[in-house]
């Protein structure tokens, strides 16, 4: 399966983006960062338009949509696990997992979904958001394949 993390916003250098890096190296599936960022002046739901545009433009043809926003299912790792498997094992080559902007998602990038997805009631960074993301998706990996680095 190839996965594609797509994000608004540019990571600069530093401790997020060397462990966003690291759980990228050691995902099994390759994972391609593709980051989208808005026009310059552009403020609300216009801007939330235009990132939307953006990122659905950043979905593989045919792959499932995660997208992490505040309103979704509020999973453990093993239960994304069980998504992301039963996605590979139905034959969906790619999964994409969309992370908005700074004003959240507009509802054409939540009407996308196949998952909404949420890391909980609290408001994460953004360049943290990718980096956990990252590492949970090397965590469903390591359940799927019963490797012991998820001791749950």
């Amino acid at each position: 399966m190839r996965l594609t993390i797509a994000a608004v916003g540019r990571a600069k250098a530093g401790p997020l983006r060397d462990l966003f890096d690291e759980y990228v190296g050691r995902s099994a599936w390759p994972i391609s960062l593709r980051e989208v960022e808005a026009r310059k002046g552009l403020a609300g739901p216009t801007l939330r338009r235009e990132e939307a545009a953006l990122l659905l433009a950043a979905v593989p043809a045919g792959a499932a949509a995660v997208v992490l926003d505040e309103r979704g299912r509020d999973l453990d790792s093993a239960g994304l696990a069980r998504i992301l498997g039963r996605w590979r094992d139905e034959g969906r080559g790619d999964a994409a997992f969309l992370i908005g902007g700074a004003d959240g998602h507009d509802d054409a990038v939540r009407d996308r979904a196949d998952l909404l997805l949420s890391f909980g009631r609290l408001t994460w960074p953004h360049m943290l958001a990718r980096t956990m993301l990252a590492e949970q998706i090397y965590r469903a990996q390591t359940i799927l394949s019963g490797h012991p680095y998820h001791r749950a």
